[in-house]
């Protein structure tokens, strides 16, 4: 099953991927941005990207559906924070 895979490589995908559950979950339960840093999420963007680039251009596996699945949820948080910093503006600016 895991030929040629990197099983430490899936392992990581997993745990990082693990926890995006949980903080897209938080954010949309709360509609708090507190914790949270769009310049951070931005940066696991970007590593989850090049995660994927490394896979079509050197050494194509299954692996590459991992990396977008958490890219995916990364990408997810972000607009939640996005939108949630969005909803803070306009009930500050209403007060």
């Amino acid at each position: 099953m895991f030929s040629g895979m990197s099983i430490f490589e899936i392992g990581m995908l997993l745990c990082f991927g693990a926890a995006w559950p949980f903080s897209i979950y938080r954010s949309l339960k709360s509609g708090s941005i507190a914790g949270k840093s769009p310049f951070f999420l931005g940066i696991i963007i970007v590593g989850y990207l090049c995660g994927i680039l490394n896979k079509f251009l050197y050494r194509y596996d299954q692996v590459v559906y991992l990396y977008a699945l958490n890219l995916l949820m990364v990408s997810t948080d972000l607009m939640i924070y996005i939108r949630n910093a969005k909803r803070l503006r306009g009930s500050a600016e209403s007060e």
